[in-house]
Protein backbone atom coordinates (compact mmCIF):
# COMPACT_ATOMS: atom_id res chain seq x y z
CA UNK A 1 0.00 0.00 0.00
CA UNK A 2 2.85 2.33 0.91
CA UNK A 3 4.56 1.63 -2.42
CA UNK A 4 1.35 2.41 -4.31
CA UNK A 5 0.99 5.73 -2.48
CA UNK A 6 4.54 6.62 -3.55
CA UNK A 7 3.46 6.43 -7.19
CA UNK A 8 0.29 8.44 -6.56
CA UNK A 9 1.85 11.17 -4.39
CA UNK A 10 2.30 13.68 -7.22
CA UNK A 11 -1.09 12.96 -8.83
CA UNK A 12 -2.79 13.50 -5.43
CA UNK A 13 -0.94 16.80 -5.00
CA UNK A 14 -1.89 17.95 -8.50
CA UNK A 15 -5.50 16.86 -7.89
CA UNK A 16 -5.80 19.12 -4.85
CA UNK A 17 -4.07 22.01 -6.63
CA UNK A 18 -6.12 21.53 -9.82
CA UNK A 19 -9.49 21.37 -8.05
CA UNK A 20 -8.64 24.48 -6.02
CA UNK A 21 -7.78 26.25 -9.30
CA UNK A 22 -11.05 25.01 -10.82
CA UNK A 23 -13.00 26.44 -7.88
CA UNK A 24 -11.14 29.77 -8.14
CA UNK A 25 -11.68 29.89 -11.92
CA UNK A 26 -15.39 29.25 -11.43
CA UNK A 27 -15.68 32.04 -8.88
CA UNK A 28 -13.74 34.50 -11.08
CA UNK A 29 -15.86 33.56 -14.11
CA UNK A 30 -19.33 33.54 -12.51
CA UNK A 31 -18.85 35.61 -9.37
CA UNK A 32 -20.92 33.14 -7.31
CA UNK A 33 -20.16 30.26 -4.95
CA UNK A 34 -22.61 28.10 -6.92
CA UNK A 35 -20.68 28.74 -10.13
CA UNK A 36 -17.42 27.96 -8.35
CA UNK A 37 -18.80 24.64 -7.08
CA UNK A 38 -20.05 23.84 -10.59
CA UNK A 39 -16.53 24.36 -12.02
CA UNK A 40 -15.13 22.27 -9.16
CA UNK A 41 -17.47 19.36 -9.97
CA UNK A 42 -16.87 19.57 -13.73
CA UNK A 43 -13.10 19.54 -13.13
CA UNK A 44 -13.46 16.38 -11.03
CA UNK A 45 -15.68 14.69 -13.66
CA UNK A 46 -13.20 15.57 -16.42
CA UNK A 47 -10.37 14.01 -14.41
CA UNK A 48 -12.38 10.80 -13.92
CA UNK A 49 -13.29 10.80 -17.63
CA UNK A 50 -9.63 11.09 -18.64
CA UNK A 51 -8.55 8.30 -16.28
CA UNK A 52 -11.33 5.95 -17.43
CA UNK A 53 -10.45 6.55 -21.10
CA UNK A 54 -6.73 6.11 -20.50
CA UNK A 55 -6.26 2.77 -18.74
CA UNK A 56 -5.33 1.24 -22.09
CA UNK A 57 -3.00 4.20 -22.72
CA UNK A 58 -1.07 3.45 -19.54
CA UNK A 59 -0.68 -0.24 -20.40
CA UNK A 60 0.41 0.41 -24.00
CA UNK A 61 2.87 3.05 -22.77
CA UNK A 62 4.24 0.61 -20.20
CA UNK A 63 4.77 -2.00 -22.92
CA UNK A 64 7.13 0.44 -24.67
CA UNK A 65 8.67 1.93 -21.52
CA UNK A 66 9.83 -1.51 -20.37
CA UNK A 67 12.36 -1.45 -23.21
CA UNK A 68 13.59 2.08 -22.46
CA UNK A 69 16.53 3.17 -20.36
CA UNK A 70 15.76 4.43 -16.81
CA UNK A 71 16.74 8.02 -17.69
CA UNK A 72 14.29 8.08 -20.61
CA UNK A 73 11.60 6.57 -18.40
CA UNK A 74 12.20 9.47 -16.01
CA UNK A 75 12.12 11.99 -18.87
CA UNK A 76 8.80 10.56 -20.04
CA UNK A 77 7.36 11.19 -16.57
CA UNK A 78 8.80 14.72 -16.30
CA UNK A 79 9.15 16.25 -19.77
CA UNK A 80 6.33 14.08 -21.05
CA UNK A 81 3.83 15.32 -18.48
CA UNK A 82 4.53 18.91 -19.51
CA UNK A 83 3.89 17.99 -23.14
CA UNK A 84 0.74 16.05 -22.18
CA UNK A 85 -0.78 18.75 -19.96
CA UNK A 86 0.30 21.94 -21.71
CA UNK A 87 0.79 20.58 -25.22
CA UNK A 88 -2.29 18.43 -25.74
CA UNK A 89 -4.69 20.08 -23.28
CA UNK A 90 -3.88 23.74 -24.08
CA UNK A 91 -1.67 24.19 -27.16
CA UNK A 92 -3.44 21.57 -29.30
CA UNK A 93 -7.00 22.98 -28.95
CA UNK A 94 -5.64 26.50 -29.49
CA UNK A 95 -3.76 25.38 -32.61
CA UNK A 96 -6.88 23.71 -34.03
CA UNK A 97 -8.94 26.87 -33.55
CA UNK A 98 -6.17 29.13 -34.88
CA UNK A 99 -5.86 27.05 -38.06
CA UNK A 100 -9.61 26.55 -38.55
CA UNK A 101 -10.49 30.21 -37.94
CA UNK A 102 -7.32 31.49 -39.67
CA UNK A 103 -6.35 33.62 -36.68
CA UNK A 104 -3.14 33.99 -34.68
CA UNK A 105 -2.41 32.05 -31.47
CA UNK A 106 -2.94 35.13 -29.27
CA UNK A 107 -6.33 35.73 -30.90
CA UNK A 108 -7.19 32.08 -30.27
CA UNK A 109 -6.39 32.51 -26.55
CA UNK A 110 -8.53 35.65 -26.39
CA UNK A 111 -11.36 33.83 -28.18
CA UNK A 112 -11.19 30.97 -25.65
CA UNK A 113 -11.29 33.46 -22.77
CA UNK A 114 -13.95 35.85 -24.10
CA UNK A 115 -16.21 33.72 -26.31
CA UNK A 116 -16.02 30.05 -25.22
CA UNK A 117 -19.18 29.10 -27.18
CA UNK A 118 -17.67 30.25 -30.49
CA UNK A 119 -14.42 28.52 -29.53
CA UNK A 120 -16.31 25.25 -28.87
CA UNK A 121 -18.19 25.60 -32.17
CA UNK A 122 -14.92 25.85 -34.14
CA UNK A 123 -13.52 22.83 -32.28
CA UNK A 124 -16.67 20.87 -33.07
CA UNK A 125 -16.39 21.71 -36.77
CA UNK A 126 -12.81 20.37 -36.74
CA UNK A 127 -13.91 17.07 -35.21
CA UNK A 128 -13.98 15.14 -38.50
CA UNK A 129 -10.29 15.68 -39.19
CA UNK A 130 -9.25 15.08 -35.58
CA UNK A 131 -11.22 11.80 -35.40
CA UNK A 132 -9.76 10.57 -38.71
CA UNK A 133 -6.16 11.45 -37.77
CA UNK A 134 -6.30 10.00 -34.25
CA UNK A 135 -8.31 6.94 -35.29
CA UNK A 136 -5.85 6.08 -38.06
CA UNK A 137 -2.81 6.44 -35.83
CA UNK A 138 -4.31 4.27 -33.07
CA UNK A 139 -5.54 1.64 -35.55
CA UNK A 140 -2.00 1.32 -36.89
CA UNK A 141 -0.67 0.96 -33.33
CA UNK A 142 -3.09 -1.89 -32.57
CA UNK A 143 -2.75 -3.75 -35.87
CA UNK A 144 1.06 -3.50 -35.78
CA UNK A 145 0.94 -5.26 -32.41
CA UNK A 146 -1.31 -8.12 -33.57
CA UNK A 147 0.06 -8.57 -37.12
CA UNK A 148 3.53 -9.58 -35.95
CA UNK A 149 5.27 -12.89 -36.68
CA UNK A 150 7.49 -12.55 -33.60
CA UNK A 151 4.47 -12.34 -31.26
CA UNK A 152 4.46 -15.50 -29.14
CA UNK A 153 1.53 -15.20 -26.71
CA UNK A 154 -2.10 -15.23 -27.88
CA UNK A 155 -5.11 -14.35 -25.75
CA UNK A 156 -8.09 -14.69 -28.13
CA UNK A 157 -6.43 -17.44 -30.14
CA UNK A 158 -8.96 -17.79 -32.98
CA UNK A 159 -8.27 -14.16 -33.96
CA UNK A 160 -4.64 -13.62 -33.02
CA UNK A 161 -3.26 -16.81 -34.60
CA UNK A 162 -4.65 -15.85 -38.00
CA UNK A 163 -3.36 -12.27 -37.72
CA UNK A 164 0.10 -13.57 -36.79
CA UNK A 165 0.10 -15.94 -39.79
CA UNK A 166 -0.89 -13.12 -42.14
CA UNK A 167 2.03 -11.01 -40.95
CA UNK A 168 4.09 -12.35 -43.86
CA UNK A 169 1.93 -10.24 -46.21
CA UNK A 170 3.87 -6.98 -46.43
CA UNK A 171 1.89 -3.84 -45.66
CA UNK A 172 -1.24 -5.74 -44.60
CA UNK A 173 -1.97 -3.44 -41.67
CA UNK A 174 -1.60 -0.36 -43.90
CA UNK A 175 -4.01 -1.86 -46.45
CA UNK A 176 -6.58 -2.65 -43.73
CA UNK A 177 -6.40 0.88 -42.31
CA UNK A 178 -6.68 2.54 -45.72
CA UNK A 179 -9.63 0.30 -46.66
CA UNK A 180 -11.42 1.16 -43.40
CA UNK A 181 -10.77 4.88 -43.88
CA UNK A 182 -12.04 4.69 -47.46
CA UNK A 183 -15.27 2.95 -46.39
CA UNK A 184 -15.98 5.60 -43.75
CA UNK A 185 -15.14 8.46 -46.13
CA UNK A 186 -17.61 7.09 -48.69
CA UNK A 187 -20.32 7.15 -46.01
CA UNK A 188 -19.76 10.84 -45.28
CA UNK A 189 -21.26 13.80 -47.16
CA UNK A 190 -19.13 15.01 -50.09
CA UNK A 191 -17.87 18.15 -48.32
CA UNK A 192 -16.65 16.09 -45.31
CA UNK A 193 -15.39 13.01 -47.18
CA UNK A 194 -12.25 14.64 -48.60
CA UNK A 195 -11.34 16.18 -45.23
CA UNK A 196 -11.75 12.81 -43.47
CA UNK A 197 -9.64 10.94 -46.03
CA UNK A 198 -6.91 13.61 -46.06
CA UNK A 199 -6.68 13.57 -42.23
CA UNK A 200 -6.59 9.75 -42.23
CA UNK A 201 -3.69 9.72 -44.70
CA UNK A 202 -1.90 12.33 -42.56
CA UNK A 203 -2.37 10.07 -39.52
CA UNK A 204 -0.93 7.11 -41.43
CA UNK A 205 2.04 9.15 -42.71
CA UNK A 206 2.68 10.44 -39.17
CA UNK A 207 2.72 6.90 -37.77
CA UNK A 208 5.16 5.71 -40.44
CA UNK A 209 7.33 8.82 -40.07
CA UNK A 210 7.56 8.48 -36.29
CA UNK A 211 8.39 4.77 -36.60
CA UNK A 212 11.08 5.53 -39.16
CA UNK A 213 12.50 8.38 -37.09
CA UNK A 214 12.48 6.23 -33.98
CA UNK A 215 14.38 3.40 -35.68
CA UNK A 216 16.87 5.87 -37.12
CA UNK A 217 17.53 7.71 -33.87
CA UNK A 218 17.84 4.56 -31.80
CA UNK A 219 20.08 2.92 -34.43
CA UNK A 220 22.39 5.95 -34.28
CA UNK A 221 22.39 5.75 -30.51
CA UNK A 222 23.32 2.07 -30.64
CA UNK A 223 26.30 2.84 -32.85
CA UNK A 224 27.63 5.74 -30.78
CA UNK A 225 26.70 4.62 -27.26
CA UNK A 226 26.88 1.62 -24.96
CA UNK A 227 23.20 2.12 -24.18
CA UNK A 228 21.37 -0.06 -26.65
CA UNK A 229 17.77 0.98 -26.90
CA UNK A 230 14.88 3.09 -25.78
CA UNK A 231 16.25 6.56 -26.40
CA UNK A 232 14.93 9.66 -28.12
CA UNK A 233 13.18 7.71 -30.88
CA UNK A 234 11.07 5.70 -28.43
CA UNK A 235 10.35 8.87 -26.45
CA UNK A 236 9.05 10.67 -29.56
CA UNK A 237 6.94 7.66 -30.51
CA UNK A 238 5.43 7.57 -27.03
CA UNK A 239 4.58 11.27 -27.13
CA UNK A 240 2.78 10.99 -30.49
CA UNK A 241 1.00 7.86 -29.26
CA UNK A 242 -0.02 9.66 -26.07
CA UNK A 243 -1.31 12.60 -28.11
CA UNK A 244 -3.47 10.29 -30.22
CA UNK A 245 -5.04 8.85 -27.08
CA UNK A 246 -5.77 12.39 -25.89
CA UNK A 247 -7.84 13.41 -28.94
CA UNK A 248 -10.93 11.59 -27.71
CA UNK A 249 -10.77 13.08 -24.22
CA UNK A 250 -10.16 16.65 -25.43
CA UNK A 251 -13.06 16.58 -27.87
CA UNK A 252 -15.36 14.84 -25.39
CA UNK A 253 -14.57 17.42 -22.71
CA UNK A 254 -16.29 20.13 -24.77
CA UNK A 255 -19.58 18.27 -24.17
CA UNK A 256 -19.23 19.16 -20.47
CA UNK A 257 -17.80 22.67 -20.68
CA UNK A 258 -16.61 25.18 -23.27
CA UNK A 259 -14.03 26.68 -20.90
CA UNK A 260 -10.59 25.76 -22.28
CA UNK A 261 -8.82 26.44 -19.00
CA UNK A 262 -11.20 24.22 -17.00
CA UNK A 263 -10.70 21.47 -19.60
CA UNK A 264 -6.92 21.81 -19.22
CA UNK A 265 -7.20 21.50 -15.43
CA UNK A 266 -9.52 18.48 -15.43
CA UNK A 267 -7.78 16.51 -18.16
CA UNK A 268 -4.38 17.52 -16.76
CA UNK A 269 -5.27 15.85 -13.45
CA UNK A 270 -6.15 12.68 -15.34
CA UNK A 271 -2.89 12.85 -17.31
CA UNK A 272 -0.86 12.81 -14.07
CA UNK A 273 -2.57 9.59 -12.96
CA UNK A 274 -1.98 7.95 -16.34
CA UNK A 275 1.74 8.78 -16.17
CA UNK A 276 2.04 7.41 -12.64
CA UNK A 277 0.12 4.24 -13.52
CA UNK A 278 2.49 3.73 -16.45
CA UNK A 279 5.60 3.98 -14.27
CA UNK A 280 4.04 1.67 -11.64
CA UNK A 281 3.27 -0.96 -14.29
CA UNK A 282 6.89 -0.85 -15.48
CA UNK A 283 8.72 -0.78 -12.14
CA UNK A 284 6.57 -3.47 -10.54
CA UNK A 285 6.70 -5.56 -13.76
CA UNK A 286 2.94 -6.01 -13.79
CA UNK A 287 2.85 -6.77 -17.52
CA UNK A 288 5.07 -9.78 -16.84
CA UNK A 289 2.91 -10.91 -13.92
CA UNK A 290 -0.34 -10.60 -15.91
CA UNK A 291 0.18 -12.45 -19.18
CA UNK A 292 -2.76 -11.08 -21.20
CA UNK A 293 -3.02 -7.54 -19.82
CA UNK A 294 -1.33 -5.85 -22.77
CA UNK A 295 -3.51 -7.88 -25.17
CA UNK A 296 -6.60 -6.39 -23.55
CA UNK A 297 -5.09 -2.91 -23.84
CA UNK A 298 -4.38 -3.28 -27.57
CA UNK A 299 -7.89 -4.66 -28.22
CA UNK A 300 -9.15 -1.58 -26.39
CA UNK A 301 -6.98 0.63 -28.61
CA UNK A 302 -8.36 -1.05 -31.74
CA UNK A 303 -11.95 -0.55 -30.59
CA UNK A 304 -11.18 3.07 -29.64
CA UNK A 305 -9.81 3.73 -33.13
CA UNK A 306 -12.99 2.36 -34.72
CA UNK A 307 -15.12 4.44 -32.34
CA UNK A 308 -13.17 7.56 -33.34
CA UNK A 309 -13.96 6.77 -36.97
CA UNK A 310 -17.61 6.14 -36.06
CA UNK A 311 -17.81 9.53 -34.33
CA UNK A 312 -17.55 11.13 -37.76
CA UNK A 313 -21.01 9.66 -38.48
CA UNK A 314 -22.73 9.35 -35.10
CA UNK A 315 -22.36 10.64 -31.57
CA UNK A 316 -20.78 7.97 -29.35
CA UNK A 317 -21.05 8.74 -25.61
CA UNK A 318 -17.70 8.97 -23.80
CA UNK A 319 -19.11 6.72 -21.06
CA UNK A 320 -19.61 3.93 -23.61
CA UNK A 321 -16.06 4.38 -24.93
CA UNK A 322 -14.60 4.21 -21.43
CA UNK A 323 -16.65 1.13 -20.49
CA UNK A 324 -15.61 -0.76 -23.64
CA UNK A 325 -11.93 -0.13 -22.94
CA UNK A 326 -12.26 -1.02 -19.26
CA UNK A 327 -14.15 -4.23 -20.15
CA UNK A 328 -11.36 -5.54 -22.38
CA UNK A 329 -8.74 -4.75 -19.73
CA UNK A 330 -10.78 -6.37 -16.94
CA UNK A 331 -11.37 -9.51 -19.04
CA UNK A 332 -7.67 -9.77 -19.90
CA UNK A 333 -6.75 -9.28 -16.23
CA UNK A 334 -9.18 -12.04 -15.21
CA UNK A 335 -7.74 -14.36 -17.89
CA UNK A 336 -4.21 -13.60 -16.65
CA UNK A 337 -5.11 -14.40 -13.04
CA UNK A 338 -6.80 -17.65 -14.11
CA UNK A 339 -3.72 -18.60 -16.18
CA UNK A 340 -1.42 -17.92 -13.21
CA UNK A 341 -3.56 -20.14 -10.94
CA UNK A 342 -3.51 -22.97 -13.48
CA UNK A 343 0.27 -22.67 -13.80
CA UNK A 344 0.73 -22.75 -10.03
CA UNK A 345 -1.54 -25.79 -9.80
CA UNK A 346 0.44 -27.56 -12.51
Amino acid sequence: MKQTFTYLRWPFLFTVTGLVLAYWLGYKTTGTVGGALSFFMIGAVLAILEISLSFDNAIVNANILERMEPKWQHRFLTWGILIAVFGMRIVFPLAVVAIAAKIGPISAVLLAATDPHEYARIMDESHIGIAAFGGTFLMMVALTYFIDQSKEVDWIKMIERHLRKWASIRGLEIALVLFTALMFSISLPAHESAAFLFAAVCGLVTFLAVELLGHFLDAEKEVHSAATKGGLGAFLYLEVLDASFSFDGVIGAFALTQNLFLIAIGLGIGAFYVRSMTIMLVERQMLTQFRYLEHGAFYSVLVLSIIMYAQSLWHVPELFTGLIGASFICMSLFSSIRYNKLEQGA
